[in-house]
């Protein structure tokens, strides 16, 4: 068996830097999205586990190893083209007065599944 190569990186700063730099206070939507077959965004809570436990329950959900038709990658890599269909590329979130209006415990995250590929785009707009 291969190890899961899925990561967590959370983005919600970053997502937050872009809307002060360029919304000037509007409110809207920003959305983000991730150009990646591998790779998908999630709104989670994250430093008290819950990201560990995506993780843990992307292992289960979606094994790397052979089982999977798309050998595209190397063997386990299949499971990861399913990845966006369960956590999508693309999240649409709420802007309020120039900020991301998150509940308390709410992160915006990039999940990667590509273990030869860790770098990721993702591209950010805002909507008024």
């Amino acid at each position: 068996m291969h190890p899961h190569p899925c990561t967590v990186h959370d983005l919600t700063n970053a997502c937050s830097a872009f809307l002060r730099e360029a919304v000037h206070g509007r409110s809207g939507l920003l959305n983000v999205f991730t150009p990646h077959a591998t790779s998908g965004l999630a709104v989670i809570e994250t430093g008290a586990g819950s990201d560990d436990d995506l993780l843990a329950a992307l292992r289960d959900i979606l094994p790397a190893d052979g089982r999977w038709q798309d050998r595209h990658g190397g063997p386990g890599h299949g499971s990861g083209h399913v990845l966006p269909a369960l956590v999508p590329p693309h999240a649409t979130l709420p802007v309020v007065d120039g900020a991301l209006e998150l509940g308390p415990s709410q992160s915006v995250v990039l999940v990667n599944s590509d273990r030869d590929s860790s770098e990721r785009q993702v591209r950010l707009s805002f909507l008024s």
